[in-house]
């Protein structure tokens, strides 16, 4: 057996943990790091991220005359989030998160080199508009990608001289604890099962949620909403829930809101994916036609993204079968179409502006091009006739009549007919409220017929609801250290980032703003190390 001796131990290395490392070297404690991946993997899901943050009261808000504020985003958050008014401590992670995300995200992340996009993006409205009142979604310029090989940039300096010790591939698989508090754990190398005894007065678990894991999600989904048969996996298997276990078990930490969890309602499987069941996340085309696997349109309330994911995938899970369809046209696809992450967003990851302006203006045609022969899930056809042919040779199936398709696309093209009111279409509705937003003007086409002379081919893609990121974890209060079932902290234990449900053991409630999981890891990580460096 190894034994390193450190300030602090760091399990996991995405962003969370990146961050509580980097901030803890800063304040002079040495770091080890223990991370599952690979070094090429190195930083998690948020190298892969898109990199929407909902941020409160910046500058870039100010410079476009949005009127936000705390006050303001703290209404939002709780009622859309239906944040139960008894929970404390998501109740004061809320608070502190609309409170502090304008200094300790957005500016501190431009001190370190990392940069915005110019437009804010308005985001889940809420059907009712219930949900975000202003624009508070602000791109990473790189995407989360950029953000997170600097943030390692920046780990790795501040780790010089040996203050920093990075353990990949290796698992922790114990918790030590000597007279009363947290003194270390215990980790095994994955490759050659060696153990390594890591001693410190503080632990900081940062290993991710838990619905990574199927069985772990399916083990915690709330009994009073629909659960669908089969589910692709957009989070990664490592995000199992066994550290949450095991601080609980061995500890007597608190996992709070498993249940609750930011999935989303339209993800396809990865053409060369990196696990089994990995599965892609799009942003659904606003103009699409959602169906269900007859071929119907899904209704009565039609299902149109930018509103409410938390509904859109409990209507999803509802459907007789375990995926639905999205129909359109090539018009609609290579205005609107998109694949959250950063893999899929290259002119944006890699900075590339001028490509990134022609593509926005003048269509993504790239990605279309590239889903059409990467994915069997993207069916391309010149008539609806042929489209159904190939839907239920997908599926083995003779769901889809073809006269079924037809008349859902007719029905829809009925609302363009002389004399009639495309606004007395809900999902046309939402769309023309959409487009009143100028970055949602530029990525959502004027409603027309889908069957409009010029605007084929004719498009559908088969759908699955893809499972992301946890909002329930470990109970913790503001200062990230894990709390027991008194709410007593452990001493010695602090959890951050989505592990700890992104503060206080589930601070989004039932519904996010969207946005706030990348944020909700900075400022975990930092009240942490904050912490940390003050007490030891």
């Amino acid at each position: 057996m190894t034994a390193l001796q450190a300030d602090l131990v760091v399990v996991g290395g995405g962003l969370a943990g990146i961050v509580t490392a980097l901030e803890a070297l800063r304040a002079g404690r040495s770091v080890a790091l223990v991370d599952r991946d690979s070094p090429e993997r190195f930083g998690g899901l948020a190298l892969w991220a898109f990199g929407g943050m909902a941020l409160v009261g910046t500058r870039l808000q100010a410079k476009k005359n949005i009127p936000d504020s705390p006050a303001r985003a703290l209404a939002d958050w709780q009622r859309f989030g239906e944040l139960d008014p008894n929970g404390r401590w998501p109740q004061a992670w809320a608070r502190y998160y609309v409170e502090h995300s304008a200094t300790e995200v957005y500016d501190w992340l431009l001190q370190e080199g990392v940069k915005f996009m110019p437009a804010v993006n308005l985001v889940e409205r809420g059907r009712n508009g219930e949900g975000n009142s202003v624009a508070r979604y602000h791109l990473l310029w790189g995407t989360s990608r950029c953000m997170t090989l600097r943030l390692i940039e920046q780990l790795r300096a501040a780790g010089s001289g040996g203050k920093l010790t990075l353990l990949h591939r290796h698992r922790v698989t114990q918790l030590e604890h000597t007279a009363g508090r947290v003194s270390g754990a215990l980790a095994i190398d994955e490759a050659t099962g060696a153990e390594v005894h890591l001693r410190a007065p503080a632990v900081v678990l940062a290993m991710g949620g838990i619905n990574g894991s199927h069985e772990e999600a399916r083990r915690n989904w709330p009994s009073d909403r629909p659960q669908p048969k089969t589910m692709l996996n957009g989070a990664h298997p490592f995000a199992d829930g066994r550290l949450h276990h095991l601080a609980a078990d061995q500890l007597g930490a608190q996992i709070t809101h498993a249940g609750e969890m930011w999935n989303y309602a339209a993800g396809f499987p990865h053409p060369f994916p990196h696990f089994p069941g990995h599965g892609l996340s799009t942003i659904p085309c606003k103009s699409a036609l959602w169906l269900n696997h007859r071929g119907e349109r899904i209704g009565p309330e039609p299902l149109v993204t930018g509103f409410d994911t938390h509904w859109l995938c409990q209507r999803v899970a509802s459907q007789e079968k375990p995926w639905t369809w999205h129909l359109l046209n090539w018009r609609i696809a290579a205005k609107e179409f998109a694949i959250s992450g950063a893999e899929h967003n290259q002119r944006i990851r890699d900075r590339q502006l001028l490509a990134f302006l022609k593509e926005t203006l003048l269509g993504n045609h790239r990605l279309v091009r590239q889903m059409q022969q990467q994915s069997p899930h993207f069916l391309v056809a010149d008539s609806l006739a042929e489209l159904t042919a190939k839907m239920n040779a997908l599926t083995a199936s003779h769901d889809i009549a073809p006269a079924q398709l037809q008349a859902t696309a007719d029905a829809f093209d009925a609302n363009f007919a002389p004399g009639a009111k495309p606004e007395d279409d809900a999902q046309i509705r939402r769309i023309l409220h959409a487009r009143q937003w100028g970055p949602d003007r530029l990525r959502t086409c004027k409603p027309a017929p889908l069957q409009m002379r010029g605007a084929g081919p004719f498009i559908a893609i088969q759908m699955q609801l893809i499972t992301r990121k946890s909002l329930g974890g470990l109970q913790t209060d503001l200062h990230s250290r894990v709390l027991d079932a008194a709410e007593q902290a452990i001493p010695g234990l602090y959890c951050v980032g989505e592990a700890a449900g992104f503060g206080g053991g589930g601070a989004s409630g039932k519904r996010s703003l969207e946005g706030t999981f990348l944020p909700g890891c900075i400022l975990t990580a930092k009240a942490a190390a904050n912490h940390i460096k003050n007490g030891l």
